[in-house]
């Protein structure tokens, strides 16, 4: 452990270029209006920051420049993500704020080192700093880049940042890596009411603007705008607060994609939709699982968004929603 501090407090003499990987509505949060908030933030970092062209659901930025430069650029998005959180709960009645979050796109080479083995470096991390560190499993599409996603306050990204800089610079890359490049949206849309959707195959699912104020929604603990007509994907959603229960049957070979290695990707899905999910032990002689998602509607609709996104990369096909129960 003392060992890691002094990795990451020690002045770091050299130009690092991190990538960040979000969505439109954060980006626009860190561009601001006419884009005073990104050019104040380059000022007075004096770190570069660049983003990915505009058409795509996901954007990637950019910041290079002296290790000091990086980090303080990171402080300011930081700091720029939780007074946005601040504002949106100024009508809550939730007693604490949820973490901020910040995605970076590492190499896959390198985040064995940034594990450890048997899982020491990124328990290190957590403990020392109080963030929290999650490595995705999988790589992003068409490169050989994962996310690894950081939570918590502002000082304690920046202080994770600053070590998963040092582990980075002592493992540097193996072989030629294969940057992920978001593609443009090419969903078809429709609007219910004053709701958007976007269309993705058999599933109806929130426009991205639109998922992250159902997330507020759910993290605040408050109930759902009305959203007119129903949709498959979300089943029974309305504006009511009471706490409610839903069943998923789940193809038992695929439940291992929902569950993740350890648990950590129902771990994540917990945390996100802020509802509670229990996944039911394998019954002899049956070949499914049962999934019991319970909470608000609001958080049983992000549980199911988030299920149904583990099964985009993999050919499946849901139960049909009529097989759900509420009670």
């Amino acid at each position: 452990m003392a060992t890691t501090k002094v990795l990451s407090e020690r002045p770091l003499n050299v130009t690092l270029t991190i990538r960040l990987l979000m969505h439109g509505k954060e980006v626009g949060s860190i561009i601001g209006k006419k884009g005073d908030t990104v050019k104040k933030m380059r000022e007075e970092s004096s770190a570069r920051i660049n983003i990915s062209e505009g058409t795509c659901p996901e954007r990637i930025v950019t910041i290079t420049g002296p290790a000091d430069a990086i980090f303080k650029a990171f402080a300011m998005i930081a700091y720029k993500f939780e007074d946005d959180i601040v504002a949106s709960m100024s009508n809550s009645q939730a007693t604490s704020l949820p973490p901020v979050t910040l995605r970076l796109v590492v190499p896959a080479s390198q985040c064995g080192s940034l594990i450890g083995k048997g899982g020491s470096k990124i328990k290190e991390m957590r403990e020392s700093t109080g963030a929290q560190v999650q490595v995705a499993g999988d790589m992003l599409p068409n490169s050989t880049e994962r996310a690894v996603t950081i939570s918590g306050t502002p000082d304690a990204i920046v202080q994770c940042v600053r070590q998963i800089c040092v582990v980075m610079l002592e493992s540097p890359p193996k072989g030629a890596t294969i940057p992920y490049r978001p593609k443009p949206a090419s969903t078809a849309m429709m609007v219910s009411g004053s709701q958007t959707y976007t269309i993705q195959g058999q599933y109806i699912i929130p426009h991205p603007d639109q998922l992250a104020k159902l997330h507020q929604l759910g993290m605040q603990q408050t109930p759902l705008p009305p959203l007119g007509q129903a949709t498959p994907t979300f089943p029974g959603l309305d504006a009511s607060s009471q706490a409610g229960t839903h069943e998923l049957t789940i193809p038992n070979d695929l439940i291992g994609c929902i569950i993740g290695r350890q648990g950590t990707k129902i771990n994540e899905i917990r945390q996100m939709s802020g509802a509670q999910i229990k996944i039911a032990n394998a019954m002899e002689g049956s070949s499914d699982r049962q999934i019991t998602i319970t909470g608000t509607p609001s958080n049983i609709s992000l549980a199911q968004y988030f299920i149904n996104a583990r099964f985009r990369d993999v050919a499946t096909v849901w139960t049909d929603p009529a097989t759900m129960t509420t009670s």
